[in-house]
């Protein structure tokens, strides 16, 4: 049994059982960027959670009870107890729709993951690091030294936070997201578990933005996700070789509007010839510099409480206006899901931006948002 299992959900008619198997998938799929594989018994409690006959709790004193009357060490040395308590971490994470953008939180995230696993978790590694990788035939990334660890995140944390998206493209918003979740990575903050500590942040910083983030690329492509922010990262400029996020780029066109790119991890090695490749449905490329431009399709995958946000704002309309017509009594939740992913995109604006707190503060579509409810009402499946 495996989180292939889980995939008949994802045609369910109650749009909770959707949400969860897709969680899960992400979870249980997340595993194989080191290698871990969840047991059947994962599994099937994953199945349950998704039935509504466990709570994700539940689900965690389940496999707390199951393990305790395992030996410690398996004698096939495989690291399962930690693939399934992680991937149950994982699924609760995602659930939950608070989120604060700050290390703090990635910290907090790494803690909550590796909880009783790592004796590290939730705290800088105080030592260097290297890795081989497979993707660059036994080199390693440099990762930032201990003494930096925190500053660097902080930087990068406070460049991103104080960048917007408003005016960018499809392609630059990708290659921007990309630099940002790739710089996160090679900061290595951690001593283990980076990969899926980052990929969970990033999950719920996308979400934040407003991103229907589909599961499928990270279910099924967590080990090429992995490989990517490697080639992200890579340099070796005596043999020819400079770092490229095309590959990431790649991945995050189908995570985020359903582009339909073959991701193949040994397309990524170093020493390969693209043009190797030619006719596997990827337009051609340089993989020792960035495209110019890439494909995407017609409308955005946005997120349910963004698609109704667009649907509904006529004009000018003040907040409360909004969530009258939204039904949603919550201000903080209506902020926090449907207006601030919206303003910070770039589809909505406030006709008094100058004062922010003005009673008689009203928002409207931007072009670009008008663009994009356009093509999602001529797109519905979107």
């Amino acid at each position: 049994m495996n989180d292939d299992d889980l995939s008949e959900y994802l045609r369910a008619a109650e749009p909770h059982k959707r949400e969860r198997a897709g969680n899960w998938r992400v979870a249980i799929g997340l595993q194989k960027v080191d290698g871990l594989s969840a047991s059947p018994y994962l599994v099937d409690a994953a199945r349950r959670n998704i039935e509504g006959e466990l709570s994700l709790p539940q689900v965690r004193e389940l496999l707390d009870g199951y393990y305790r009357a395992k030996p410690a060490k398996p004698a096939d040395g495989t690291r399962t107890e930690e693939a399934d308590k992680v991937s149950q971490r994982i699924a609760e994470i995602l659930a939950e729709p608070a989120f604060s953008f700050a290390p703090s939180e990635l910290l907090s995230v790494h803690g909550r993951l590796f909880e009783g696993l790592f004796k590290h978790a939730g705290r800088l590694r105080d030592y260097n690091i290297t890795k081989k990788e497979w993707v660059l035939r036994g080199d390693a990334v440099f990762y930032a030294s201990t003494d930096s660890l925190l500053e660097t995140l902080q930087y990068d944390f406070s460049r991103e936070r104080d960048f917007s998206y408003a005016k960018l493209s499809r392609p630059d918003a990708i290659r921007h997201l990309s630099k940002f979740v790739a710089g996160v990575w090679q900061i290595h903050p951690f001593g283990e578990g980076n990969t899926r500590t980052t990929a969970v942040f990033f999950i719920k910083y996308l979400r934040s933005l407003g991103f229907d983030v589909s599961n499928d690329p990270f279910s099924e492509h967590a080990w090429y996700f992995r490989n990517a922010l490697v080639r992200a990262n890579y340099n070796n400029m005596p043999k020819g070789i400079s770092e490229t996020s095309v590959f990431l780029d790649r991945f995050l066109e189908n995570l985020l509007f359903g582009a339909k790119h073959v991701l193949r991890n040994r397309e990524m090695l170093v020493g390969i010839d693209p043009a190797s490749f030619a006719g596997n449905g990827n337009p051609p490329i340089d993989p020792t510099s960035n495209p110019t431009s890439n494909p995407f399709l017609a409308a955005p995958a946005l997120s349910p409480p963004l698609k109704a946000l667009l649907s509904v704002l006529d004009g000018e309309m003040s907040r409360r206006m909004l969530m009258k017509e939204l039904g949603i009594k919550d201000r903080v939740s209506f902020v926090e899901r449907y207006l601030g992913p919206a303003l910070r995109i770039g589809y909505v604006e406030a006709t008094q931006p100058d004062s922010p707190r003005s009673p008689t503060q009203k928002y409207r579509l931007t072009g670009k948002g008008a663009a994009v409810r356009s093509s999602l009402q001529s797109s519905p499946a979107l």
